[in-house]
């Protein structure tokens, strides 16, 4: 494994794994060189990112990826929790609810699909057995690991929480402090035993059903909620963009790319209008997200020449414009792997807003995930809670190719502005030619403030900068109508992972330096 120049990309020619944990990626490529598939490395990873980062994912959540095989199409994997049968959107609206709770209230929990996701990946590309896969997250669970500077930050958000026993320290959980999981590492033994009945069926289903009290039944635990599914696709940039169709907002930064790549961007990313044209892009994109995203809505119509061309001719090089009223009048981690034999997986997993509902089950240690917010309360409107319907997902993984070849596997999390991050890469990748290092490295924008409410109401207002980006960029915004701020140096701007493949196969990745303990190793 090497440096290219930039200081900041890693290469390597047979393997690699990015992700926000150095154990986790560490775990990935042990896998790689034992003879796994970037599948298995994928599960693996993801499995020590469940254990260690549990304050950003965790076996309560779901997972969405993309898998390049070979094939001209990749593989797609949706891996979404469902409303329990018991839910009700009409008795929240009684209570006087106009949204979901997204603490300390069950009804905002669906059953979830991590597990289901793991182990539908596993059987379809895994190589490796499912114990050797899981082996390393079970010995993290069991002998411990050392608590990173983000999840002691985040620790002190559950201080009050019921079941947040392993993060419990007196005095408090420092860095480096070893933290031990033992009843997850009983869950990643139950589903080495007996697969997906060991943990729906196990002492996680069960303690489902007794803190859901109602909202959930057995049958809810029963149906798998891993699909394989057709994935949605633009060109862009000489490139075909693959990502994860509805509930997945993943459609934005496809459709973000597509408008940007007929826009006249600068070959400078320093130029306020290179700034200025991509927010527009993602902007344009995405503001009628809310009336038109959900369980069942069409990917592809929201992604036809004839609708982004419209969107695109809204678009004024020199000034902020403002896109038509719609229609209708945190915790999330990504990682990616790339193996010898050519398969590359882009995988994203979430508790959706940090350690979720701050609801744990029972004697598991497992913190459930909140991806219910996603729903509306509003009656009659698509995406409205209802049993068995899955919640608008800001979840966005990508995948580039050319022809039947890999160019990349890239996301980030970040909730609402998870497809602008993947935006503002694409187009430094694919448009500028930049290196993944250089790529992730770079000061980034975003518009609204993040979270998951970014295209309520009016929709965002503000154009956010980070502090290192460059003064270009302020300048140019504001003179074309932006209401731009700098942006905390803490603010979220999401933790994004890149590998890329060359014509000679060699490996070419970074991780966010944003993560602070994330890693790109390579072998």
């Amino acid at each position: 494994m090497t440096t290219s120049d930039d200081g900041d990309t890693v290469l390597a020619p047979n393997g690699m794994v990015c992700s926000v944990d150095h154990l986790a990626s560490c775990a990935g490529v042990a896998i790689l060189r034992a003879g796994g598939s970037a599948a298995d490395a994928a599960v693996a990873t993801s499995a020590v990112l469940a254990v260690t980062t549990q304050h950003m994912c965790g076996m309560g959540g779901d997972l969405f990826a993309l898998v390049h095989h070979g094939a001209p199409v990749p593989a797609a994997l949706s891996a979404v929790g469902r409303a329990g049968t018991g839910a009700d959107a009409a008795a929240m609206r009684a209570e006087g609810m106009t949204e979901i709770p997204i603490r300390g209230d069950v009804r905002a929990v669906t059953v979830p699909g991590c597990v289901d996701g793991w182990l539908a990946l596993h059987e379809r590309f895994g190589r490796l057995p499912i114990d050797q896969v899981l082996a390393p997250a079970r010995s993290y669970a069991e002998k411990g690991f050392p608590a990173s500077p983000l999840l002691v930050q985040a620790a002190r958000s559950i201080a009050g929480v019921d079941g947040a026993d392993d993060y419990r320290r007196s005095p408090a959980l420092r860095a480096g402090d070893l933290v031990r999981r033992p009843m997850v590492a009983r869950n990643l033994d139950a589903i080495v035993r007996t697969g997906r009945q060991g943990f729906y069926g196990g002492a996680f289903g069960r303690g489902l059903l007794a803190i859901g009290n109602g909202l959930f039944a057995a049958a809810d635990l029963e149906r798998s909620l891993a699909q394989w599914c057709a994935p949605l696709s633009v060109t862009a940039w000489g490139h075909e963009i693959w990502t994860v169709p509805p509930p997945s907002q993943g459609y934005l930064a496809l459709a973000g790319a597509r408008i940007a790549d007929r826009l006249a961007l600068p070959g400078d990313p320093n130029d306020g209008a290179w700034a200025h044209l991509l927010a527009e892009a993602a902007r344009w994109a995405a503001y009628d997200r809310n009336e038109v995203l959900f369980d069942g809505a069409d990917g592809v119509a929201l992604l036809t020449d004839a609708a982004l061309d419209a969107r695109r001719a809204g678009i004024h090089p020199d000034r902020r414009t403002a896109p038509p009223a719609p229609a209708r009048g945190g915790g999330t981690i990504y990682l990616c792997t790339a193996d010898a034999d050519g398969m590359a997986v882009s995988l994203i997993q979430s508790n959706a807003a940090g350690w979720g509902a701050h609801l744990v089950v029972p004697g598991t240690g497992i913190f459930l995930q909140d991806r219910g917010i996603g729903f509306t309360l509003e009656a009659g409107h698509p995406n409205e809670l209802a049993p068995g319907r899955r919640p608008l997902h800001t979840l966005s993984p990508a995948l580039v190719t050319r022809g039947d070849r890999l160019t990349a596997v890239l996301g980030t999390m970040g909730g609402d502005i998870q497809p602008q991050v993947v935006l503002q890469l694409l187009a430094r990748l694919l448009r500028n030619g930049e290196s993944p290092g250089r790529a992730v490295h770079a000061p980034r924008w975003t518009i609204g403030e993040g979270g998951f409410s970014t295209w309520s109401g009016a929709g965002p207002q503000v154009t956010t900068l980070e502090a290192t980006a460059p003064a270009s960029w302020e300048t140019g915004l504001t003179r074309r109508g932006h209401d731009v701020v700098r942006a905390d140096p803490q603010a979220n701007a999401g933790h994004a992972h890149v590998i890329m493949r060359s014509a000679n196969g060699v490996l070419a990745g970074a991780s966010d330096p944003r993560a602070l303990t994330g890693a790109a190793i390579g072998w």
